[in-house]
């Protein structure tokens, strides 16, 4: 998860310290102001739809994960529950029997002291 984080960080860095490269260059054109404003009004059209395209794969990418993650969970609790019920049935069934034959033991102990 770090490395998700620090690949999301440089690439945040890389949008913002492309978007001041952009705008400083432009303000430093030798070109006309209305033209400037209009230049840095584009550009940062362009920079805030590749942001929301960039949201939109990371969000995907999440979604898709946690769906992976929620599945495997589930499906890894439903195999423990099985096989702790299946262990239950197991020893119930062992442990009834084995009562019933300690009744019987007591029960033919206590006929032979009559």
């Amino acid at each position: 998860m770090s490395k998700k984080n620090n690949t999301a960080g440089i690439l945040a860095g890389l949008l913002a310290g492309a978007a001041a490269g952009v705008i400083l260059g432009m303000l430093y054109a030798p070109e006309e102001g209305k033209e400037t404003r209009k230049k840095i009004k584009t550009k940062a059209n362009d920079l805030k739809d590749q942001a929301k395209n960039k949201y939109g794969e990371v969000s995907e990418k999440v979604k898709d994960q946690y769906g992976n993650i929620s599945s495997t969970f589930k499906e890894t609790a439903s195999n423990v529950a099985h096989t702790v019920k299946d262990g239950y049935d197991k020893y119930k069934d062992q442990i009834v029997s084995k009562t019933a034959d300690v009744v019987k033991n007591v029960e033919s102990e206590l006929n032979d002291l009559k």
